[in-house]
């Protein structure tokens, strides 16, 4: 754990500028607290706090809390129910050694210890709910949460490790996803066979896997496991995540079958662009640039491919390009899976919002050392777009009867997660890709 001790030292430092500059003495983290379901008595799956999760990484918190003041150890109220219906939380040995550690086994004295701490005018909340009558306590004070979150794009090696880790588990789901398309498995099963290799339960999934056959590639956020798979089965693209300690994978591949035709080149054509993109990646650059390379390289690939009648140029000058690339080229990614933060232009709050013509992208800032995000470039045909494209003067730029051709095969996205270094960047989803490969075969 030598790296998980620096990490919190890194913490306490941020931690204690950014209470000092915001007008505080102390804060209480809450952890947060299970939901029900509407008119029902099952929870939904819990994801604590992540304030609290970047101190302590480990999932089964519920009701916890952090008393956190500069100058002193953190104090880890933990919550441990006596319980015959359910296992209960145990503190892991681990946080002996990083935290003075309370044991609640009620609620009730759990909330006076955390309204015992809340004892000034100097004092913050940071979670979803304060406890009652814990006096003038300032929940949630934006400035020191916009501080926070500034300095939350800047991850340690404790929290890259984790990363690291995250994508090797999704490699290992995406390797055996690839070979269920192959065998011409189902959506249903190819999730199915992705949770098993990848060593993961739904619920510990950063996100709701994305396991896309056909058409239904051509769905940003397809949420649906078909039973049986199309016929004939073309295409396949899985967007699908790991978790390690409460950090995130988040990966995308795009495969064609045999059947697919020239759909194959133009997915071998975007995976050679997201490589050129990362390519260039170095501290100092804007990540609006990267996106706009992004647009450039999706016009290179219509242009290469005949999809449109005029020059790669003239697709990008005209906006062509956001027809088939409505989303970001990419976002920050860590404790989230979309990070905050991406669109401060300073610790304080200020913003920097996406430009006009681009406002789904989620990540505006300079390129920094040791920010994580990803990169992930896309293609698709998507008919509600397209349909507004051939209603525009632009449609006469477009080959329609090749995106007819290639509509069945419904997009590409290829997407890793990279660690910008001093001079260049690491690949953490490349990386991992090789060694599954190596340990899987």
């Amino acid at each position: 754990m030598e790296k998980y001790a620096e990490h919190l030292e890194v913490l306490s430092e941020r931690w204690q500028a950014a209470l000092e500059q915001a007008g505080f003495d102390a804060a209480v983290v809450a952890a947060g607290a299970p939901r029900e379901y509407f008119l029902d008595d099952l929870p939904v799956p819990f994801r604590p706090n992540p304030h609290f999760a970047q101190w302590f990484p480990d999932a089964d918190c519920a009701h916890s809390a952090l008393v956190i003041r500069p100058g002193e150890r953190p104090r880890l109220l933990f919550y441990q129910p006596r319980d015959y219906w359910h296992q209960p939380p145990s503190v892991p040995e681990w946080a002996h050694a990083h935290f003075d550690v309370a044991v609640h086994t009620d609620l009730d004295g759990l909330n006076r210890a955390v309204a015992a701490a809340l004892t000034s005018n100097r004092l913050a909340f940071v979670g979803e709910q304060p406890p009652d009558d814990v006096g003038a306590v300032t929940p949630n004070p934006p400035l020191l949460l916009n501080l926070l979150h500034y300095q939350r794009a800047y991850k340690t090696d404790f929290e890259i490790a984790c990363m690291a880790t995250a994508n090797e588990r999704a490699a290992a789901g995406h390797l055996a996803a690839r070979a269920a398309f192959e065998a011409g498995l189902s959506e249903f099963h190819t999730q199915l066979r992705y949770l098993e290799a990848a060593g993961q339960t739904p619920e510990e999934l950063p996100y709701h896997n994305i396991v896309a056959q056909n058409r239904h590639a051509g769905v940003l956020h397809y949420q649906h496991y078909e039973r049986r798979p199309p016929e004939p089965l073309l295409s396949f693209l899985i967007d699908a995540g790991a978790s390690h300690a409460g950090y995130a994978a988040d990966v995308t591949r795009t495969y064609a079958s045999p059947a697919a035709g020239a759909f194959a080149a133009l997915v071998a054509g975007m995976d050679a662009a997201q490589r050129g993109l990362i390519e260039r990646i170095r501290p100092g650059i804007d990540y609006t640039d990267v996106h706009e390379e992004a647009h450039r390289a999706v016009a290179a690939l219509l242009a290469e491919h005949a999809l449109v009648r005029c020059s790669a140029e003239a697709a990008f000058e005209s906006g062509l390009t956001r027809t088939f690339l409505p989303h970001g080229v990419g976002h920050l990614i860590g404790l989230q899976t979309h990070d905050v933060g991406g669109h401060q232009a300073s610790p304080d709050g200020g913003l920097r919002p996406p430009p006009e013509q681009y406002p789904a992208l989620r990540l505006t800032r300079p390129v920094e050392a040791r920010q994580v995000f990803t990169i992930e470039p896309g293609l698709y045909f998507i008919p509600m777009l397209l349909d507004e494209l051939r209603q525009s003067p632009l449609a006469r730029e477009v080959d329609w009867s090749r995106i007819e051709a290639l509509s069945p095969c419904g997009g590409i996205r290829i997407e890793d997660n990279v660690v910008v270094t001093e001079s260049g960047t690491r690949n953490l989803t490349r990386e991992a890709f090789a060694r599954a490969a190596e340990l899987h075969g």
